[in-house]
């Protein structure tokens, strides 16, 4: 699996997906920073990545067209990067069977 990580959560999430096997690469690191969310919707789509984000608007995204890349939606609040790693560690395994199972928007609270 390939996941793009948004802007609004931080590169060390790149890096852990990395060290689990998977693509990663995140929107700072691809001049991808200041786009528009319809801009990095289609750079998920045209590189078939998953799209981790806290924005909604992926999600509502996703909503309007099934057929864009699929969106893991980060709801867990304003946490620091190493409450963030540590939930998503125990999240991660259900998220990728989510995935697998064809749900396009995966949830983390």
């Amino acid at each position: 699996m390939r996941f793009l990580v948004d802007t609004n959560l931080p590169p060390a999430l790149t890096a852990w997906l990395t060290e689990q096997g998977y693509e990663a690469a995140h929107t700072v690191a691809l001049g991808l920073g200041s786009a528009q969310d319809v801009e990095i919707w289609r750079h998920a789509a045209n590189t078939n990545a998953i799209i981790i984000t806290k924005d909604e608007d992926f999600a509502l995204l996703h909503a309007a067209n099934a057929d864009g890349p699929k969106v893991v939606w980060i709801r867990i609040g304003n946490a620091v990067r190493r409450v963030l790693l540590r939930r998503l560690v125990t999240a991660w395994p259900s998220v990728i069977a989510k995935l697998e199972e064809g749900n396009g928007v995966v949830e983390v609270r």
